[in-house]
């Protein structure tokens, strides 16, 4: 992952510097992208519903090691039920429908996603690097 969010970046201010308590998810949730969100959010994730079978999914993140944390388990999305399209980007939220976007990044590769497919990320592919 590339970035951080805006509202990551206030509540580790705030809770570092202002004493405001942050409380971190139990779980964390990868999103996938067709267009890639920014700090302030938006982009464009894949479309719920009719048929399509997508949904976020949880992923483990390991212990950091010199500033990173990588999943340390795979994670494997639906097959998909409708063409997902070209996804550009991932996103890590706090929620597996709504809540607020951590990090997120661009893939190397976009893959497009149709009927059948599955996007799989191995263990160790998706790596948080906090500079």
């Amino acid at each position: 992952m590339a970035a951080k969010s805006y509202y990551l970046d206030d509540a580790i201010l705030n809770a570092t510097l202002r004493n405001t308590s942050y409380v971190s998810p139990t779980t964390v949730y990868v999103a996938l992208y067709t267009v890639a969100p920014t700090a302030a959010g938006g982009g464009t994730q894949v479309p719920t519903g009719g048929g399509s079978l997508y949904t976020r999914t949880a992923v483990t993140m390991g212990a950091p090691a010199s500033g990173v944390s990588s999943n340390s388990a795979p994670v494997a999305f639906p097959t998909a039920g409708t063409v997902w399209g070209t996804i550009q980007a991932v996103g890590i939220f706090d929620d597996p429908t709504a809540g607020n976007l951590l990090y997120f990044g661009n893939l190397g590769t976009p893959k497009l996603v149709g009927v059948g497919d599955q996007v799989n990320f191995i263990t160790g592919a998706l790596s948080v690097t906090e500079q």
